[in-house]
């Protein structure tokens, strides 16, 4: 069953285009659910959102969740700054208790359990720790350091006693040697093929600079495997005064590459670990996305 519905959420997640890329041919998933009535749940904004978020009006762009019928969605179901409509599965998003369990060197050393994961990955220097640290509310919970990279091991955290958060180690740090920079293909990609109870990837994206072809890569090769995935953009309260582009033109940037290589949008997010932009939607939709997976 458990398997079951991560196939599920798969197929909703990701669907690369084959036209738009000759390395984007994962194999069409036929699973399909039934629709039952939808709640039109009150719009969410969080209020410590001290930037204006985007409201997605495009309804060919949106993640729909199960139980959700794309034909009834109405714009207080989309969460402000995202693509995500909240569904019937949207349930208890509060963070009440985080306990450190592990740290691990392979895969296949990290805990045994049945209980809902949600892996959050990204280039290094991403802000990876600074989110973790503002979902649960705490500043030591993952540590976070000046120097890219820090994060080595696969780090698990138990989060209200029923569910996790798994720290993954950062990938390309420019600084790095070549070797080391891709040590997370053969370090982290068994993890991935291997845990049946993942939910998601929370594949974190820099909004305050241009798309990176190595994000580009990784959600690549998270579509090919099969692996469902959310993209969280950080620092989106980061101004480039001058020189480059803001937030919202990377944003928007990175949202013409979904769209050229995805015939159904995977979901999106904009956050902001010092604003708490973001914050309490993502909760959200991990909270929809972890109740359908654990019925």
């Amino acid at each position: 069953m458990l398997l079951a519905n991560r196939l599920l959420f798969t197929s909703i997640f990701l669907s690369p285009s084959s036209s738009s890329s000759p390395s984007l041919k994962p194999q069409p998933l036929t699973l399909t659910f039934s629709n039952p009535t939808t709640p039109k749940p009150t719009r969410h904004v969080s209020s410590a959102s001290k930037t204006t978020p985007i409201l997605e009006k495009d309804p060919s762009v949106l993640f729909v969740p199960p139980g959700v019928d794309p034909d009834e969605v109405t714009p207080d179901m989309v969460l402000p700054g995202s693509n995500i409509v909240i569904g019937p599965y949207a349930g208890d998003a509060k963070i009440k208790e985080v306990v450190f369990v592990k740290s691990s060197s392979r895969a296949k050393d990290c805990p045994k359990h049945d209980r809902p994961e949600f892996a959050i990955l990204g280039r290094s220097n991403v802000g990876k720790s600074s989110l973790i640290n503002a979902l649960v509310k705490k500043k030591d919970v993952a540590l976070t350091s000046k120097k890219p990279g820090k994060t080595k091991l696969i780090n698990h955290f138990l989060v209200n006693k029923s569910w996790y958060f798994v720290d993954l180690p950062g990938y390309g740090f420019a600084k790095a040697p070549e070797a080391a920079r891709m040590d997370w293909s053969a370090f982290t990609k068994g993890f991935f093929l291997n845990r049946d109870n993942l939910v998601a990837v929370l594949l974190l994206v820099d909004a305050s600079v241009p798309p990176q072809r190595i994000d580009l890569d990784c959600a690549n090769w998270l579509g090919r495997n099969n692996i469902p995935m959310t993209f969280v953009f950080t620092k989106c309260d980061k101004m480039k005064g001058g020189k480059g582009k803001r937030p919202d033109e990377n944003l928007r940037d990175f949202k013409q590459f979904i769209a050229e290589n995805y015939k159904q949008h995977p979901p999106w997010i904009m956050t902001s670990s010092v604003t708490g932009l973001g914050r309490d939607e993502l909760l959200l939709h991990m909270s929809q996305l972890r109740n359908y997976w654990d019925q």
